[in-house]
């Protein structure tokens, strides 16, 4: 095929292309210095490259994450700490917040935003505490690394609609917590059907917890 021939192929809508979001370079001014940090969180060290010139790239993976984070030398021009708003989600706030302390990372309180939608910048408008009604996408919790680019834990338990397309876990923990969601809703399912026991229990628990991730309508 020649260039020309090439050219007159009809293009390909952009929404017929998968575009996966799989690597974030963050601004470090000391590249061992952060590999100790990161790797101290439990994340996985993939790669540690050195090549002329002091060039140097790391990659680490957070534990459960399809998206890997690379900082080193020489591979980006942002100022050091300059990287925020970077978020980790988790499935349990108070669990993230708790593991995260014992490694010894100084963290924010959990908090939820005065709005109730997502956060503000900075600490602007923070209110203590998950949100009241523990509702998902809406608890907090916030951590810098040595540099100072910024963290962010947010609890989300039930997907919006169209944010997933498969219900899958990230590991046992995420895996654990849906069971225990999935049978504090299974005894008010029983509540409502007089406490008679649904020997398809199983089959509800399946449908519960994969609605969930999914984002479509909760059996009740």
């Amino acid at each position: 095929m020649t260039i020309q021939e090439h050219n007159t192929q009809p293009a390909a809508a952009a929404n017929d292309i998968d575009m996966k979001l799989e690597v974030v370079v963050i601004p470090v001014s000391d590249v061992d210095r952060a590999k100790s940090f990161y790797t101290g969180l439990g994340w996985r060290l993939d790669a540690d490259v050195s090549g002329a010139d002091g060039f140097r790239v790391v990659q680490v993976t957070p534990r459960g994450s399809p998206c890997s984070v690379i900082f080193g030398s020489n591979v980006t021009a942002a100022v050091p700490g300059s990287a925020q708003g970077l978020h980790l989600i988790v499935s349990d706030i108070v669990m993230a917040h708790a593991a995260l302390a014992a490694h010894g990372v100084e963290i924010s309180d959990v908090f939820h935003d005065a709005g109730g939608v997502f956060h503000h910048k900075g600490t602007d408008r923070r209110l203590h505490g998950p949100h009241p009604s523990r509702a998902s996408y809406g608890s907090f919790a916030s951590f810098t690394d040595p540099d100072g680019n910024g963290w962010l834990f947010q609890e989300v338990t039930t997907r919006l609609p169209g944010r997933v397309e498969a219900a899958t876990f990230s590991s046992a923990a995420d895996l654990a917590n849906a069971l225990r969601r999935a049978a504090e809703a299974h005894g008010e399912h029983e509540k409502r059907t007089g406490g008679k026991h649904d020997e398809a229990w199983p089959d509800w628990y399946a449908e519960y917890m994969v609605s969930e991730k999914s984002g479509s309508t909760l059996p009740t």
